[in-house]
This record gives structure tokens, C-alpha cells and sequence, in this order.
């Protein structure tokens, strides 16, 4: 175990310092990859929040899906080849929801202020 700050503290740091110190003092294409270089920063940040979770979620749906444990890569190999075999379909019990939460995953880390991912929460919340 690590003591503090974490690595989401670290990460979270090292964005800000260059958004709000070195940003400021640059022009031009340096300007534009610093703030390129603080949004990648972002991403790794909800990515050690969010993946851990999500990995072991996505993972438990594959095993009832695929009715096997393996690797997450391999299960998601396996998944991938039976859907273009025809052996699942969205008719499939799980599968529909299984490629909503990655999907939803995959922007909540990504790309969180996308208008159709925070569209998707909104309408998430209603139910």
C-alpha cells in the first residue's frame, strides 16, 4: 500500500500545475500540447478511479455471458468470436446491457462531457 498523496492525487496535481502554472507563460503549438498533455492527465486519472471497478463488473457479466471465467482479454476475445460466429445476439439475455455499461465506461472515462453520454445519465436517472 502507498501512502499518500495517491496516484489520482499525483496525476490530479501534475494537470493542474500545468494548467494553471506553465499553461499561462506559453503561446502557440507549446500552449496546445500542454493543454493536450493536461487532458491526457484527466483521462488517466478516471481511468485509475473508474477501471478497477468497472473491469471487475465487466468481467463477472463475460463469466455469465460466456459461462466460462478466463482472462478479461480472453473473454472479450471470446465474446468478439461468437458474436460474428452468430452465437449471441442482442436477443442474447445480458449481451445488450453488457455493450451498454462498457460503452458507458468507455465515455465516462474518455470523453464524460459528451453530449450523448451525459444525455444517457440524464435518461438513466428517470428510470
Amino acid at each position: 500500500m502507498q501512502d499518500q498523496p495517491t496516484a489520482i492525487e499525483l496525476v490530479d496535481i501534475v494537470a493542474e500545475f500545468i494548467r494553471v502554472h506553465a499553461m499561462p507563460q506559453m503561446t502557440g503549438h507549446a500552449a496546445f500540447h500542454a493543454l493536450v498533455a493536461a487532458n491526457a492527465l484527466d483521462i488517466v486519472k478516471r481511468e485509475l478511479a473508474i477501471a478497477p471497478r468497472a473491469s471487475r463488473e465487466e468481467s463477472e457479466r463475460l463469466t455469465k455471458l460466456l459461462g466460462r471465467e478466463a482472462s478479461l482479454d480472453q473473454m472479450n476475445r471470446d465474446l468478439c468470436a461468437r458474436i460474428e460466429a452468430g452465437e449471441l445476439t442482442l436477443e442474447t439475455p445480458g449481451l445488450a446491457d453488457h455493450l451498454w455499461a462498457i460503452t458507458m465506461t468507455k465515455l465516462a472515462i474518455d470523453q464524460p462531457k459528451y453530449s450523448g453520454y451525459v444525455r444517457a445519465l440524464e435518461e438513466e436517472g428517470r428510470r
